[in-house]
């Protein structure tokens, strides 16, 4: 609730909401105004492959990134959903910023 409070996303501005397993990322661009998910990425869509969880994250960043650039969306807040950046999610926020994504 403490980065919630601060970080919503809108249409000209969306968020990007970041969700981590044990074992997948999942990350989504979300319109907070209108409720709804712009678009969507996880690690699950890369099928099985020998990456590590790190190189996994980011390359579900630079996915996530495309499907933004192809709907339009190129600003965006990043919302690390408590946890640290560091590691995954942070090779994720990485990630994006290589496929275009500014924030």
């Amino acid at each position: 609730m403490r980065i919630r409070k601060k970080i919503s996303g809108s249409a000209e501005l969306p968020r990007i909401s970041v969700f981590r397993s044990n074992s997948q990322i999942y990350a989504q661009i979300i319109d907070d105004v209108a409720g709804k998910t712009l678009a969507a990425a996880s690690s699950l869509e890369l099928g099985k492959n020998k990456a590590t969880k790190t190189d996994a994250a980011t390359q579900v960043g630079k996915a996530l990134a495309e499907k933004a650039m192809a709907a339009g969306i190129s600003n965006v807040v990043f919302d690390r959903g408590g946890y640290l950046f560091h590691g995954r999610v942070k090779a994720l926020a990485e990630g994006a910023r290589e496929g275009g994504l500014k924030f």
